[in-house]
């Protein structure tokens, strides 16, 4: 392969997230057959696709995805006629099932990377369905913008790799009908009235994004029109015109939010209520909560009852009422208030101060006076905290726990926690310090809170290990065996195998493995991959090569998790 090679290959399978790892099979000028791997975004397996490769990199390559020229065997008419040029939705074109059993295989296979370093198996639960499959989402952000340069006012989400072409998604299946008639007759309002859209580069224009939220349990509905100061205009007929729409929904509160922020994101320098009240109120599993334009809350709120239901169960039993349990990274308070119930304190921790707020006054709208809420980074916060947790709940940002933050949670030494991950590359990057740390995962299950995306939650059970308090001294003779009982664990072949698949096809020598081996401490046979002579020179494995057989052995069994 080279850069700028178009080339065709067939998808062999998907890595999280969207990483379609391809197989190209060619013919060298030589006539010998040569088998590579590329890495191509927003394919599925089975499907055969032309490419083009846009960098090799240390033996890996990467390419844009030209053609489907083949559609996989299961591959279905997408339901969204947007799909592919939006770049909101990945897997349309698969069925809800299918969609689900890949992201269940990615997760698994992530998972068991780390894990294998364990002594005790986990256990892997199948993946937990969304209850509903479109139309699941309570929150939406739009922006306003112009297809192309210079056309004509848009209102919707960025086209699929574009910075700033915007298709108006008016017939989004992720969202329910309510949402898609106030974006089309939000777009439709303001084109008729010459309105420009905020300009990035330039910095000018009013219109920048519309936020719609909607409460699946009440069907309440939050519209925030979020514009510039560079235009003073009455807004009372665009709330007219929205108020009239044929909903199935009620608009509760319409705000104006205006932001002269550079940066491209909602925020707020002032709001201003023009119908209605500020808030929503959803209701998950007996609770109310209030949720404002910048509430943190989860996006799919029937997906949220079966993550927090998960939790719960995996929690277990706390006693009663005798545990002091701490929720980090806790938003609105969501979780501390599901587990308030049968602990004798929760503590949440989050940064927003915000959702730390709107925790308190969920907390007391449910009548919970056993929750306390601290705003503050949780690096921070956990040294000013006198209370010790018998329980934790970490339910971090998509990046993960900070490693001294997660350095100071796994000080408090407490016999079991949860981890519930939006990223699941980010879970097993911190699961590695549990481990180190004298922690196994007794069981994973992942949660699908975002059908048709890339994204999956993750929840895992974390239990502490204890050190046996007997043993028992063995001596074993090694002249007396033929192989180290690590020698027979693996063949040169199950290596190599799993080194390619885990690898995007890496190749490794016999050599390398026994060089891997030998440094290890794992006796080779006499003579074995010697050179032929005291003078020859034999090539030293490549450290990314060397990384990777040490995974494979540890896998195996073959040295310790730790080494």
């Amino acid at each position: 392969m080279k850069k700028g090679q178009i080339i065709t290959g067939i998808v062999q399978r998907v890595d999280f997230p969207n990483k379609g790892i391809v197989r190209v099979d060619e013919t060298l000028e030589n006539g010998e057959h040569k088998t590579s791997y590329c890495v191509v975004k927003n394919v599925i397996p089975g499907q055969k696709i032309s490419l083009m490769v846009k960098k090799i990199r240390k033996g890996k390559a990467e390419g844009n995805l030209m053609e489907v020229l083949e559609p996989a065997s299961n591959q279905v008419k997408a339901p969204c006629s947007h799909f592919g040029e939006c770049g909101g939705c990945t897997y349309l074109h698969l069925s809800y099932e299918d969609q689900a059993s890949l992201k269940e295989e990615q997760v698994k296979k992530l998972l068991d990377g780390v894990l294998c370093r364990q002594e005790q198996p986990y256990t892997f639960l199948p993946i937990k369905h969304s209850p509903v499959s479109h139309g699941y989402r309570n929150k939406m952000e739009f922006t306003f913008g112009d297809s192309y340069k210079d056309g004509p006012l848009a209102l919707g989400l960025h086209k699929r790799g574009s910075f700033y072409d915007i298709l108006t998604v008016s017939d989004c299946r992720i969202c329910d009908e309510d949402y898609r008639s106030i974006l089309t007759a939000t777009c439709d309002y303001f084109s008729n009235k010459g309105f420009a859209h905020y300009h990035r580069m330039q910095h000018t224009g009013f219109l920048r994004h519309l936020l719609v939220r909607k409460a699946a349990k009440t069907g309440e509905i939050l519209v925030a029109l979020i514009t510039t100061s560079q235009l003073k205009t009455d807004l009372m007929p665009y709330v007219e015109m929205l108020l009239s729409l044929p909903l199935k929904g009620k608009i509760a509160g319409i705000l104006h939010t205006v932001n002269d922020s550079l940066a491209d994101v909602v925020q707020s320098d002032e709001t201003h209520l023009l119908y209605g009240k500020e808030y929503i109120t959803e209701e998950l599993l007996g609770l109310k909560f209030k949720i404002s334009q910048f509430s943190f809350f989860q996006t799919n709120s029937l997906g949220a009852e079966v993550l927090y239901q998960t939790a719960r169960e995996f929690i277990g039993d706390l006693g009663k009422g005798e545990k002091t349990v701490f929720d980090l990274y806790s938003g609105t308070g969501t979780i501390a208030q599901m587990i308030a119930p049968v602990a004798k304190k929760v503590i949440g921790v989050e940064i927003v101060e915000e959702a730390v707020e709107a925790a308190k006054e969920n907390a007391a709208l449910n009548g919970l006076d056993n929750c306390e809420f601290i705003a503050g980074d949780v690096l921070k916060v956990l040294d000013t905290i006198e209370e010790k947790p018998d329980f934790i709940i970490l339910d971090p940002p998509r990046d993960g726990v900070h490693p001294k933050a997660l350095k100071k949670i796994i000080d408090y030494g407490v016999e079991r926690l949860i981890y519930i991950s939006c990223k699941p590359t980010s879970l097993v990057r911190d699961l590695e310090m549990f481990l180190d740390c004298g922690y196994q995962v007794e069981k994973a299950v992942p949660v699908d809170q975002f059908p048709w995306t890339a994204n999956i939650e993750t929840v895992c059970l974390l239990s502490k290990l204890h050190e046996a308090k007997h043993h028992v001294n063995v001596t074993v003779d090694m002249d007396e065996l033929d192989i180290t009982a690590a020698e027979s664990k693996a063949t040169y072949e199950e290596i190599k195998s799993y080194v390619a698949e885990h690898n995007d096809g890496m190749k490794v020598s016999n050599l390398y493995i026994a060089q891997v081996k030998a440094k290890y401490g794992i006796i080779e046979r006499e003579n074995y991959n010697k050179p032929k002579s005291d003078e020859a020179r034999q090539p030293k494995c490549p450290k990314e090569k060397e990384e990777a057989i040490v995974w494979a052995l540890k896998y195996f069994q073959m040295i310790p998790s730790e080494s």
